[in-house]
């Protein structure tokens, strides 16, 4: 499995091409800005874009969905209870950064337990809210892709509107912490970790 993270944005938001060796069809995880380089690795490694996947409706990882998707066709993917935030500039809250923007309606919705799958890759949706409430997590083999929920040493803002503390503590703790300890957590801010690192490491754990 290919996996490469492309900083994007602003923000420097963790955006992240997953792709398959073998018949080398991708996915694109938060395209939060930077379309250009996105594009620029996806075609300087042959890769093909089958979806956009957003793990919530924030700008800073939302901001490349239309644009990406007007370049490749591939298809947009997110949360049923956070697919709202694409038409909403103040739960998407590019109204609260000073610029108001709107985006196209997503092509699935997703819930927890779907499959995300292209070449040899399957992504596993786990519904994490917390952040928002519709954030997800996409399990792979070995890898878990975890957005604004966990971070290294850390955990999203809830602060937000549908932001709530003790639902992102219960998503981690049930969703997260029971994945292998020698899963790689790919995140939407800094550094990657992984789980035995966080179970044992992270204060918002403890």
């Amino acid at each position: 499995m290919i996996i490469e993270c492309i900083p994007v944005g602003p923000m420097g938001a963790n955006c992240y091409v997953v792709g398959c060796e073998e018949t080398k069809e991708a996915a694109v995880i938060d395209p939060g800005g930077d379309v250009e380089k996105i594009l620029d690795y996806l075609k300087n490694h042959g890769l093909t874009l089958k979806y956009v996947i957003n793990t919530h409706g924030h700008i800073d990882h939302i901001a490349g969905n239309d644009k990406l998707r007007d370049a490749t066709g591939a298809k947009l993917l997110i949360h049923e209870q956070d697919a709202p935030m694409m038409e909403d500039t103040k739960l998407n809250l590019s109204s609260f950064m000073g610029f108001s923007v709107k985006f196209k309606p997503a092509d699935r919705l997703l819930t927890d337990g779907d499959t995300v799958e292209f070449g040899n890759v399957k992504l596993n949706v786990l519904h994490t809210p917390g952040h928002t409430r519709g954030g997800i997590c996409l399990a792979a083999d070995g890898a878990v892709f975890t957005g604004d929920t966990l971070f290294n040493g850390s955990i999203g803002r809830t602060d937000f509107p549908g932001g709530d503390f003790d639902s992102i503590i219960n998503s981690i703790k049930n969703k997260l912490m029971s994945l292998p300890d020698d899963t790689a957590v790919y995140p939407g801010h800094m550094g990657h970790s992984n789980i035995a690192y966080e179970r044992k490491n992270n204060p918002f754990l403890k």
